[in-house]
């Protein structure tokens, strides 16, 4: 059994769209947790707001395969991938994390580089997972989050519907 991390945006209809995908997640996938919801201004692109999130999961799943499942509950829910990179989305999921591997094939990278970039998933990471460590950095993300540049990408905790 695997231990994988999932990175959970959307900026339109974010509490419908966030809902369908944990219902979801919690079909595929065992022993669902999750962060706090946080809302942050949109990265990249003038848009809406987003509500992330970050789940923790357990899976059977080879580690591919977890991620072509996710694609396909994006997909389920909307995600239309025509538009340029940095847009509003129904639904964005990204594997973060299976167990401590890493792994490069294509455009499927593990550990995900948005972990050191963005706070959107590095915080509710730490929240989740304060005291793992970085499969590369080699630090905790609590570690991590403590260093992170606060003001560079504002972020606040909300009310999850």
């Amino acid at each position: 059994m695997a231990t994988i991390y999932i990175s959970i945006g959307s900026n339109i209809n974010p509490s419908e769209n966030i809902q369908h995908a944990l219902t979801d997640l919690e079909k595929a996938f065992s022993e669902i947790s999750c962060s706090r919801h946080y809302e942050s201004e949109s990265v990249g692109f003038e848009g809406d707001n987003f509500i992330n999130l970050v789940a923790r999961a357990n899976t059977d799943m080879d580690l591919v395969v977890v991620a072509e499942r996710l694609h396909k509950i994006e997909d389920q829910h909307g995600r239309d991938r025509s538009g340029p990179k940095f847009s509003s989305r129904t639904l964005d999921l990204d594997l973060l994390l299976y167990d401590d591997q890493i792994f490069e094939q294509g455009k499927l990278k593990i550990p995900r580089d948005e972990i050191l970039f963005n706070a959107f998933v590095l915080r509710p990471l730490a929240e989740l997972a304060p005291d793992l460590l970085h499969p590369t950095e080699n630090k905790t993300y609590a570690e991590l989050w403590h260093a992170y540049d606060k003001d560079s990408q504002p972020l606040w905790p909300i009310e999850s519907s």
